[in-house]
């Protein structure tokens, strides 16, 4: 029997929906997965096997192919394992729930457990634009995909319960978030301009920045502070719109860096990099490209502390995103954009227009 299940991939920031298709046919036992699976959705057969044993029910020793469609869609990463298990389940008739205006996406454990699944944001926001009514998502990952307004957001906590929801013995509740970004209170920053005594030129000089967007090049000796006010910047930078909040969750969320218990960013980004990074971690790429530290700090702060210390090549890689405020990366596989409207801020040591006079000289 054939079934489909209805799941999403996604492309540097944003989703695109994937057909998962399950076939299963009479002929030696095999598990076979096709449309341009990566290792981790290889490796999905076993842990979709074990989960369905182990959430009590029958796993069809037949031939089973899935393909993943559209076939020419590079397929990355473990969400695919709850639709797979869904459409396992569905086409050997252990499961006759209507699923054709649902989305699924999560990875399984080998107990039945749904795990926390990287970039669910831009899912649900494909998801709605598809006009799709319910998204299945990991328990963890509901309070991020609430976020988008519109749908019925169902939290799996493992593939046995999800399994009695889709038969209609018991009834998940969808998640309500009830967040209002209007009554979200002032974020609090480690560092605040507020707390910094001294300085008094250099901290009108970041105001004047903040207030046009302008880039900063502090030049003084070590310990002058140059470190510790460009942490303060971003407690002066107006506060973040939901738009901008939506723009920055997205990013961390691909990244995986979205911390647990916080599915929106509401403060502005300050990113640090290291003076060795590779051109790669700066602008973003890969075999399939991430985001780097520009688009990590888009609508927030870059800091580049040792300015002399980076690469030639890493420096002349910033003036495009700077200038466009994106950044475009070319692979074989594809050409994708990220996000880099970012505020940039660097330091170095000796000055080099040779004035010492004060302990730290503001460029704008």
């Amino acid at each position: 029997m054939l079934a489909k299940v209805t799941s999403c991939a996604l492309i540097g920031l944003e989703g695109a929906i994937v057909e998962v298709e399950v076939d299963i046919a009479r002929g030696l036992p095999s598990f076979t997965i096709v449309g341009l699976p990566d290792p981790a959705v290889q490796e999905s057969k076993e842990r979709v096997r074990a989960a369905i044993k182990n959430s009590g029910c029958i796993f069809p020793m037949k031939r089973l192919t899935v393909n993943l469609a559209p076939a020419d869609l590079r397929k990355e990463g473990p969400a695919y394992d709850l639709p797979i298990a869904v459409g396992i389940l569905m086409a050997s008739e252990q499961v006759t729930a209507d699923t054709s205006s649902a989305l699924f996406v999560g990875e399984l454990s080998l107990d039945g457990s749904v795990r926390h699944t990287n970039g669910i944001l831009p899912m649900v926001s494909l998801a709605k634009e598809e006009g799709i009514k319910t998204v299945y998502v990991p328990a963890v990952d509901a309070p991020e995909a609430s976020l988008i307004q519109g749908l019925e957001i169902i939290p799996v906590e493992n593939l046995a319960t999800l399994v009695a929801h889709l038969q209609g013995h018991i009834r998940i509740e969808p998640y309500r978030s009830g967040f209002d970004f209007s009554a979200v209170e002032e974020p609090v920053y480690t560092t605040d301009m507020a707390h910094i005594k001294g300085q008094e030129h250099v901290k009108r000089a970041l105001e004047v920045a903040a207030s046009g967007n302008h880039c900063v090049l502090m030049c003084g000796p070590p310990g002058a502070g140059k470190t510790l006010l460009a942490r303060s910047l971003p407690s002066i930078l107006p506060r973040m719109t939901i738009e901008e909040a939506l723009e920055v969750t997205k990013i961390y969320s691909v990244s995986g860096l979205l911390p647990p218990d916080t599915p929106l960013i509401t403060h502005r980004p300050f990113r640090a990099p290291h003076h060795t990074i590779s051109h790669a971690g700066l602008v973003g790429g890969g075999r399939w490209p991430r985001p780097g530290e520009i688009s990590l700090a888009h609508r927030g702060v870059l800091f580049l502390d040792e300015l002399p210390e980076f690469g030639h090549r890493t420096l002349e890689a910033l003036r495009q995103p700077m200038e466009d405020h994106i950044v475009t990366i070319s692979r074989a596989q594809g050409t994708l954009t990220f996000p880099a409207n970012f505020m940039l801020v660097a330091a170095m040591n000796p000055c080099p227009c040779g004035y010492f006079g004060d302990p730290l000289l503001p460029v704008l």
